[in-house]
């Protein structure tokens, strides 16, 4: 194992902040694959899964059984580790402009079409090659004027040209599910079944350009804009949510690191023997089925149902408490579906969202993830 410590833009005279990476394998090999924690920094189940993830893949390199490259940052985020506003962490959100971490990141695909487009020919890996290096390229010329644009350029360069992108986060409570685009769900619900995901979500663009996303989202597109040449998607990736915030559990850390080496090994990445027939434990849905349950108006929250039940449209999902009147407004979902998340406060605003429903029969469009 090798370990890098990368220091980000400093934002004020006096500070410092950096974060580690940990390197498995033969650099520069493939399969490469790419491993972060808690980039959204008070979602830490994160970081005790990437801490029993260390200390697999040390054991597995020492013994020979890592192909190609792992990459594993076991804490994403320094900048969100270190914001806490009146004794409560705020990791979220960058509490500078109140941008979310895990949003806006660099959309490489037109510059990259733009410096391989007379270069591509009719061998696929030979332009898998030529566009990794052009994406290299891409995120090297980003500006950073801000240390959490600096930090989300540098964690990008880390993972932009991985064959394997997951990035480990969690709910405010939930059950185990993730997410990732529609064209590789054939891999997601493999991911899906060696974790015990309740709820595997997918799309084409989820909205506002997610850490997976930028990084799988360019083959994509790189297939639509070059039609004429035969490109592959070549990066899968995941938005992993595990469970939810108060599930630091050392069984759970655990249990989820054997789940995530299995898939590995189900890809070649690690070379054990594994159960490769996880029987999954959900169907994969579209994100945009998911149905948000909101908040009416402000008042207290009284759940009716939690995360893992199935519910049907009509059912009551909450109460919503008026504070002043004590009107008690009952909240129903409108399609039949699995609770994979519900919020952890109980005191809600007009409009808070309660909850989130894992369903086929809704056709949402625009943004499709939580603020």
């Amino acid at each position: 194992m090798q370990t890098q410590t990368i220091d980000l833009m400093t934002g004020s005279p006096g500070t410092r902040q950096s974060f580690q990476v940990h390197r498995y394998g033969t650099p520069g090999a493939s399969p490469k694959v790419y491993i972060q924690g808690a980039l959204h920094a008070d979602e830490v189940p994160a970081i005790l899964v990437t801490q029993q993830l260390a200390r697999q893949f040390a054991k597995l390199e020492a013994d020979g059984r890592i192909r190609g490259e792992i990459i594993l940052v076991p804490y994403a985020n320094p900048i969100g580790l270190g914001q806490t506003v009146l004794g409560q962490h705020q990791g979220r959100f960058d509490l500078r402009d109140g941008g979310n971490f895990n949003r806006g990141y660099a959309e490489l695909a037109a510059p990259v079409r733009d410096a391989v487009r007379e270069r591509l020919g009719s061998n696929q890996n030979d332009n898998t090659s030529l566009i990794r290096e052009a994406l290299r390229a891409a995120v090297a010329a980003l500006p950073a004027n801000t240390p959490t644009q600096d930090l989300k350029n540098k964690l990008l360069a880390l993972a932009i040209d991985a064959d394997i992108v997951l990035d480990l986060h969690c709910d405010t409570d939930a059950v185990m599910h993730l997410y990732a685009l529609t064209p590789q769900t054939v891999m997601a619900e493999q991911l899906g079944a060696a974790i015990g995901a309740r709820a595997v979500l997918l799309a084409t663009e989820s909205g506002d350009s997610p850490f997976d996303e930028a990084c799988t989202r360019p083959w994509l597109q790189l297939q639509q804009m070059l039609p004429q040449f035969p490109i592959a998607l070549a990066c899968f990736g995941a938005t992993v949510e595990l469970r939810g915030e108060a599930d630091t559990s050392h069984d759970f850390a655990l249990q989820d690191a054997i789940g995530l080496c299995t898939f590995l090994a189900q890809n070649k990445v690690l070379s054990l023997v594994v159960n490769t027939e996880h029987a999954p434990l959900c169907v994969p849905t579209p994100l945009s089925g998911s149905e948000p349950i909101a908040a009416p108006h402000a008042g207290v929250v009284v759940f009716h149902r939690g995360p893992g039940e199935r519910v049907a449209a009509g059912d009551a999902i909450a109460d919503v408490v008026d504070a002043l009147t004590g009107e008690v407004t009952t909240v129903r979902c409108k399609s039949d579906g699995l609770i994979y998340a519900r919020c952890g406060s109980r005191w809600a605003a007009p409009g808070k969202r309660l909850a989130k429903i894992a369903g086929t029969s809704l056709a949402r469009t625009g943004k499709l993830l939580s603020p």
